[in-house]
């Protein structure tokens, strides 16, 4: 009896692994970026703490909320998917915020999300000059808010922005801003020796902060620069 039952045990054991190995796994992918509605133009991001892409799985009693990163370049890409339909929004971001969109995924999917920024920067410059890292800028704020900051952020990474420098100058805004208005900010070369090394690259990036609840840092993209003695 006790060989038979152990035989049953088994038996049942392998049936329920079958039923495990057979489960089907991730099938699809979605990919997209998030871009100006006016520009055009990939609306840049903090690699951490940024904004998110908050998405629901539909046929679902209670369905998680789950969470997708976007690169600091405004591009996002998940391929672990099942082919599914879904709703989406990006969520905390330097955006106007969006309505909610209900999207098949299927294969591989494209979603892109058209959004109005903050803040635009407008022709931003990065140079060194003598001994100093000089950026210069307009902005253009795209909601009544006023800006609260702006900032040239400094760091060996590419992703480099508020969230992730060795270096920043940042300063309080005590107006609203105005296109017209040339902005200037500098990083001193001197005061860092150990951090901004001659004939080392490294990166740097303009941004500015809408004062608005949960709001992130607009930027410029990063710009590579060799230090010179």
């Amino acid at each position: 009896m006790g060989l038979l039952f152990s035989l049953f045990l088994f038996v049942l054991f392998s049936c329920q692994l079958s039923k495990v190995d057979n489960f089907e796994g991730p099938n699809a992918t979605i990919s997209g970026g998030i871009y100006d509605n006016q520009t055009g133009e990939l609306v840049e991001q903090d690699i951490i703490n940024g904004m998110q892409i908050e998405y629901v799985e539909h046929g679902y009693d209670n369905p998680e909320t789950q969470y997708m990163v976007v690169k600091n370049n405004g591009t996002y890409r998940n391929d672990l998917m099942f082919a599914n339909t879904y709703t989406m929004h990006p969520v905390r971001g330097n955006f106007v915020p969006t309505d909610i969109q209900e999207v098949v995924v299927k294969g591989n999917t494209e979603l892109n999300f058209k959004v109005q920024p903050y803040i635009r920067i407008k022709n931003p410059k990065i140079v060194q000059s003598g001994s100093k890292i000089i950026a210069t800028f307009n902005l253009e704020a795209t909601v009544e808010n006023k800006i609260a900051k702006i900032g040239l952020f400094e760091d060996p990474d590419i992703n480099v922005g508020s969230t992730l420098n060795k270096i920043n100058n940042i300063k309080e805004l005590p107006t609203s801003a105005d296109l017209s208005q040339a902005y200037s900010l500098e990083i001193d070369i001197a005061s860092y020796p150990d951090l901004l090394i001659p004939g080392k690259e490294y990166y740097f990036r303009i941004g500015a902060l809408i004062d608005a609840p949960e709001a992130k840092y607009n930027y410029a993209s990063a710009i590579l620069i060799k230090i010179i003695n």
